[in-house]
């Protein structure tokens, strides 16, 4: 067992964090905040699919992206339950995960070329953010 990170544990919270301000910001606006990405280490991705949405970031790992991914259902806040799921995975640069809802409807995150970057594509396409009003 390796001994935890410092960087890697202010990361963390850091993250931690911005789900809960963004989480009440949801509960208040009901709009859910999107950063579609790509980010570069520690940054969130932040999206929907289906009915759950996501939170993931990565840290490098050696040349290879440390994904942790938490998902949880969006109808959850509303019923004030809580029910989420953690994800992490190692992907060599490249590399895709594919995280899937139950009306099946997938998303797709890919560590970048020498793990500088996580983004979300669709069929090897990245995805870009628009603003939506």
């Amino acid at each position: 067992m390796q001994p935890v990170n410092r960087n890697f544990l202010i990361g963390v919270f850091a993250v931690g964090a911005l789900s809960l301000s963004l989480a009440s910001v949801e509960a208040a606006a009901d709009d859910f905040v999107q950063h579609l990405g790509p980010v570069g280490p520690h940054e969130p991705i932040l999206t929907e699919v289906g009915n759950k949405r996501v939170l993931a970031f990565y840290e490098p790992d050696g040349g290879r992206c440390a994904l942790h991914a938490v998902v949880w259902e969006k109808t959850d806040a509303e019923n004030g339950r809580t029910s989420a799921s953690r994800v992490r995975v190692r992907l060599n640069p490249r590399d895709t995960v594919h995280i899937d809802s139950d009306n099946q409807k997938t998303i797709n995150l890919q560590c970048g070329d020498h793990a500088e970057s996580l983004a979300l594509t669709n069929g090897g396409n990245l995805i870009t953010a628009q603003a939506s009003e």
